[in-house]
């Protein structure tokens, strides 16, 4: 027999063999197909868990049909199933671990912090159950002292990755200060702490600041200038003798009474000055607690800037200067308010003043004052204070004959500065809430122009004035017009 003869009988025989076999396993139902001959063949996977045609490929496992759950870090959760476990898949043990103890029951256990999925299979290897478990930080001792520390408000935290999330409603910012300041502890990090509380209620803090200022200051001065010609015989003495008051740094402008006595000419300075500086300014503002308010009265001066460059350029920038108020107000409870407090009160002053391109730049005089306190509302504190008293006093003159008695006055001049102070910063915070607009009056209401004939014979710019609508006062308790006057 022949080679190709052979191969014939080999292919007869393994056709008969293959078609034997398919039909015994088409009898027995393990599988259930029929490929035409020279046709494509296609496969549609179905749901997990079914049963699937042979050589198709399907998903068997997936988050489709899995379930979340949260565990804490060290915590455990017991899981039933519905059918006996032949197989579990677990994508990072570091994370979250799956314990089987019997056919039915597995044990989820939480590791490190982070996210990881699980999966239980049966005996054919069809999916029975999944579990996205998501692993965060301990927390319900937080959640158990947060129920003690703010027992009458709803507070909720919840883990997100290796940070925190603060839910709810509470009353006031202070109880969302505490659960923040708790949930910050924990994490050890604040910045790991999402604050989403939702504050019911929120108060409005008015804030009214006092500073009241005088300054009291007596200048003397008083000197004699010398200047005069001797003559002995062929020698000549030029005699000149001016001393400058040198407290301030240069004389101020004195009356003068100049004398000729022979030859020589003497000048007399004498000036006394007295002067007295009252300020009192009284900012009010009012804010949402939590929320920072700023105040300014006053305006802004141009300061003159050269940039280098070639050529220079000059720019100006505008600097502010008047009352300025900035503060945080903070409702700790009921009536108590935290404040941090910013106050300024500046002015214009030549003292200091420099020139430079021409253009002379003011200086400022400036007091201010910060600080953080607790005050109830309605009640005052003085936040800063200062009483300064500054004497200053030269006296120059020629070395010597300065000191003779008498006779020394005419060769030295005296200075003399005498300075006080008092300074007092009041705050006072006040609790508020909205009125009405017809309960509120205006500086401008009732105002009235004078009439021609009382501003021309009279001189007066306006007539007495009262609040528009206002009812008259009792009879028998006041005498005359009620009302403010200007001159």
């Amino acid at each position: 027999m022949n080679q190709p003869a052979k191969q014939n009988i080999v292919k007869t025989l393994i056709r008969t063999f293959l078609a034997t076999a398919l039909a015994i396993m088409a009898s027995a139902g393990g599988i259930h197909r029929t490929v035409a001959e020279d046709a494509p063949t296609t496969a549609v996977a179905p749901a997990l868990g079914e049963d699937m045609p042979t050589g198709a490929v399907h998903l068997a496992a997936g988050d489709r049909g899995s379930r979340s759950i949260s565990l804490g870090t060290g915590k455990s959760i017991v899981v039933e199933l519905s059918r006996d476990v032949r197989d579990v898949l677990v994508s990072n043990p570091k994370i979250a671990n799956a314990v089987i103890r019997s056919s039915r029951r597995a044990y989820l256990i939480g590791g490190d912090v982070g996210q990881t999925n699980v999966y239980f299979f049966d005996e054919h290897g069809r999916q029975i159950a999944g579990f996205d478990i998501a692993v965060t930080r301990d927390l319900n001792g937080v959640r158990a002292a947060l129920r003690r520390m703010l027992p009458h408000s709803e507070v909720a935290i919840d883990g997100l990755g290796d940070s925190v999330v603060l839910t709810g409603i509470v009353r006031s910012p202070a109880e969302s200060q505490r659960a923040f300041d708790l949930a910050a502890r924990l994490v050890g990090n604040p910045e790991k702490v999402v604050n989403s509380l939702t504050i019911t209620g929120r108060d409005q803090v008015m804030l009214k600041v006092t500073v009241a200022e005088v300054q009291r200051e007596v200048i003397k001065q008083l000197g004699i200038d010398l200047n005069g010609t001797a003559n002995f015989g062929t020698s000549v003495i030029n005699l000149n003798n001016t001393n400058p008051f040198s407290v301030n740094g240069g004389p101020l402008t004195p009356s003068s009474i100049t004398g000729t006595f022979g030859s020589v000419q003497a000048t007399l300075r004498a000036m006394e000055q007295a002067g007295i500086i009252r300020t009192l300014a009284e900012p009010t503002l009012t804010a949402i607690s939590g929320e920072n308010a700023n105040f300014l009265a006053g305006g802004k001066f141009p300061v003159p800037v050269v940039s280098p460059g070639i050529p220079p350029t000059t720019t100006i920038q505008w600097q502010p200067f008047g009352v300025s108020l900035n503060f945080t107000p903070v409702v700790l409870s009921e009536g108590l308010i935290s404040l941090k407090v910013y106050t300024e009160v500046s002015e214009l002053s030549n003292n200091g003043a420099i020139t430079t391109n021409g253009s002379t730049v003011p200086a400022l005089s400036t007091r201010n004052a910060e600080t953080t306190l607790e005050l109830s509302s309605g009640g005052s504190l003085v936040m800063a204070g200062l009483i300064k008293d500054q004497t200053k006093q030269n006296i120059n003159g020629l070395p010597g004959v300065m000191e003779l008695p008498i006779l020394g006055a005419l060769f030295r001049s005296r200075d003399y500065i005498n300075s006080k102070t008092e300074l007092m910063v009041i705050v006072t915070p006040y609790v508020v809430k909205p009125v009405a607009q017809k309960n509120l009056s205006l500086p401008t209401d009732g105002l009235a122009d004078a009439s021609d004939p009382q501003t021309v014979l009279l001189g007066r710019l306006n007539r007495t004035y009262g609040v528009i609508g206002a009812p008259p006062p009792p009879p028998g308790l006041y005498k005359g017009k009620v009302g403010f006057i200007l001159d």
